[in-house]
């Protein structure tokens, strides 16, 4: 159970927001206002991340079926970006709240300096009672720059926030053994205290024509909030008051769990593990890989047998074992040229010196989980 004056993520995916002929339905829309609304009113801050635009725009548009370019995709979410916030704005107005919207982009979040920008601007709104309402900016975005879905955004605006939970709503009531489509004896899981090698296994292919995300990404969404410490639910979104018992603990779905002691990445970390965009790559020797992952040592520039690519100082630049396994990320305290004159120069004195600072290196060790999801 989600104690009182929590800080709240909820996801809502297209499908959970949208009818069957692809627009926006305002029967579900007022449905899970209603439940915000009821979370806010029991002291909880709230922010949804919200699917939808592409949905509620592409009819609009003039298209009889989902978009399948980049350029018509991007018209649509134009046209339904304004529908669904207009529709929010009205019904939170209709109980008193406030609804703000953020359009967000993955540079946003690759850039330290702006993701916490973002992070102090969303701050700000909460604790003001008011409820961001936060989507990919899919009318600028690129396909390379794209979170790829709203799953995976708001598990990095939930560590964004230091949310207490994130929640998850979907088209099916929970993860399962194995896919419940294809298989009548798959059994849900109730609890996940770590995601292992089965599950992922189990994981499907996405389940709606009107959305973008299936299990798999969900998967990796639960990765990344697990490892900041959040706790998650995944949920079937229209069951009556999904929300309002999932914070009390008892709705029926997928809780996953995690032990805050035991997760150390502060905001630094997080930042390098789940946001950064690795410029370049140091290839280290297996003397320095036990340092590095096993005694959590700094890694130095004497550990380093070779540099790849080209990056400046302060760069974030990903660590990779003899046999080119990748071991973690940190950021360089030098330039590619830099090092590689340090290592050309056998007899430098800085060849002692550190080259990436345990206070800003996250290893694969520390998560549990493959670095930059």
């Amino acid at each position: 159970m989600t104690q009182e004056g929590s800080r709240i993520v909820i996801k809502i995916g297209s499908s959970s927001l949208t009818s069957a002929h692809g627009e926006i339905s305002r029967r579900k829309l007022e449905r899970l206002v209603e439940q915000v609304v009821q979370l806010k009113d029991e002291g909880h801050e709230v922010l949804l991340v919200s699917s939808g635009a592409v949905a509620a725009g592409y009819r609009k548009l003039g298209c009889l079926d989902r978009p399948v370019s980049l350029p018509e995709k991007q018209a649509a979410a134009s046209i339904g970006q304004g529908l669904l916030i207009e529709a929010y704005s009205e019904l939170l107005l209709s109980h008193g709240y406030v609804g703000s919207q953020i359009l967000i982009t993955r540079s946003d979040f690759t850039d330290e300096n702006r993701y916490m920008n973002a992070r102090n601007t969303i701050n700000v709104l909460l604790e003001r009672g008011i409820i961001p309402i936060v989507n990919e900016n899919d009318t600028v975005t690129v396909e390379r720059l794209k979170f790829g879905d709203n799953d995976t955004l708001s598990a990095k605006v939930a560590g964004l926030v230091d949310a207490d939970m994130l929640m998850i709503l979907s088209d099916i009531d929970g993860l399962y053994d194995a896919d419940p489509r294809k298989n009548p004896n798959a059994e849900l899981l109730t609890r996940v205290d770590q995601i292992t090698p089965e599950i992922e296994n189990a994981a499907g292919e996405p389940g709606s024509s009107v959305g973008t995300g299936g299990m798999r990404s969900k998967i990796d969404a639960f990765k990344i909030s697990m490892a900041s410490g959040i706790e998650a639910f995944l949920g079937k979104a229209n069951v009556r008051d999904i929300l309002v018992d999932a914070v009390h603990g008892e709705a029926k779905g997928t809780y996953f769990k995690t032990d805050k002691n035991q997760v150390n990445l502060n905001k630094k970390k997080q930042w390098i593990a789940f946001n950064s965009g690795p410029e370049g790559e140091l290839v280290i020797d297996n003397d320095t890989k036990t340092l590095i992952t096993e005694k959590k040592e700094s890694l130095l520039s004497s550990g380093i047998y070779s540099i790849n690519g080209r990056f400046k100082k302060n760069s974030v630049v990903r660590v990779l074992d003899l046999n080119r396994n990748e071991l973690g990320l940190g950021v360089v305290n030098y330039s590619s040229k830099e090092l590689k004159q340090i290592l050309d120069n056998s007899n430098s004195k800085e060849l002692n010196n550190i080259a990436v600072d345990i206070e800003h290196l996250v290893c694969h060790l520390e998560l549990s989980i493959p670095t930059g999801v």
